[in-house]
């Protein structure tokens, strides 16, 4: 949104309400072997390069669609490699602003409740704040922030590289 509008974010998602997602691109970026992969596994930011899956070029609308219907599809794809199915689905961040992207995962996790973390009693707003700052504080203490079980990292590693003044 920024680099093509300027705004800072799709307020309330009313961007991505008037678009229609690019359902081809979707299963493009979905046939990654990683969404087939069992838990537990991560991704770092920069694993999928646009480029090799032919990034098209999107209107404002229809590319904010398509990211909000790619992120429903990639929580959905997650749910037959869970051992059971979650009953509740817990939205932070960005995305509990998001009406489209909250609309969207309800109808798509129908089976499950769809609510924001600040409906299920938390703060969307501080809750990733609160997690990285954790995680900080266990790197400064020199602790693992990752581990096999929620990861797949090889063994408890800790998190980065410090840098003090």
């Amino acid at each position: 949104m920024r680099a093509r509008t300027g705004a800072p974010y799709d307020d309330n998602g009313d961007v991505a309400a008037t678009g229609m997602p690019d359902h081809d691109f979707i299963a493009r970026v979905l046939a990654d072997p990683f969404f087939d992969r069992r838990p537990p596994k991560s991704l770092d930011r920069n694993a999928f390069a646009f480029a090799n899956i032919g990034l098209p070029e999107f209107s404002v609308p229809d590319g904010a669609a398509t990211l909000s219907a790619l992120t429903v599809e990639a929580v959905a794809r997650t749910v037959p490699l869970l051992p059971e199915r979650p009953q509740a689905w817990i939205v932070a961040g960005g995305g509990a602003r998001n009406r489209t992207l909250m609309t969207m995962l309800k109808m798509r996790l129908a089976s499950a409740r769809v609510e924001t973390a600040d409906q299920a009693g938390f703060s969307a707003d501080a809750l990733e704040a609160q997690a990285f700052a954790y995680l900080a504080v266990r790197t400064l203490r020199g602790l693992p922030i990752t581990f096999p079980t929620t990861s797949g990292a090889p063994r408890p590693m800790a998190g980065g590289v410090v840098v003090r003044p």
